[in-house]
């Protein structure tokens, strides 16, 4: 048995529609095509790499695009005006969509392209208001101290 029902997921849990999805898209196994290849890289603890190999693309050709929580890299080949007759074809270089799903405060802070390789630079950023704060007990004055510290 290779499947789940997570409908006692969607009953009882409420926000968790975007986990709940992903679940259902990595269990169908479609959800990802497997070209270009490409490499996820974690750099530090807070930083990520993504490198696509594009051999035969230019950068002109290359769509990136970043809304929410969503990354989506699309490559259109331009069509060659010159008829060719391949005696063997090893570089694909045909048009491609992908898509990363970011989690909650990954932003996308550059991209570059070398050698028919194309690197995206990713970062989390997590608001001051979401991070662990640290409560003195008997300390009243620092529950508001804290948050006018972060209102600033």
């Amino acid at each position: 048995m290779r499947t789940f029902d997570l409908t006692p997921l969607y009953r009882s849990a409420i926000g968790f529609d975007r986990l709940a999805q992903l679940l259902n898209d990595a269990q169908r196994g479609d959800a990802t095509p497997s070209y270009p290849p490409y490499n996820i890289e974690l750099v530090s603890e807070d930083n990520y790499r993504i490198v696509m190999a594009l051999a035969g693309f230019d950068r002109s050709e290359i769509d990136i695009t970043f809304e929410r929580d969503s990354l989506h890299v699309v490559g259109r080949k331009q069509k060659d005006a010159t008829e060719r007759t391949f005696l063997h074809r090893g570089i694909a270089a045909r048009d491609f969509e992908q898509r990363f799903q970011l989690a909650n405060h990954v932003k996308v802070t550059g991209a570059g392209f070398d050698n028919g390789m194309l690197t995206i630079s990713l970062v989390r950023e997590v608001p001051e208001a979401l991070k662990p704060r640290k409560i003195v007990i008997d300390g009243s004055d620092n529950v508001t101290a804290l948050e006018q510290r972060q209102a600033a």
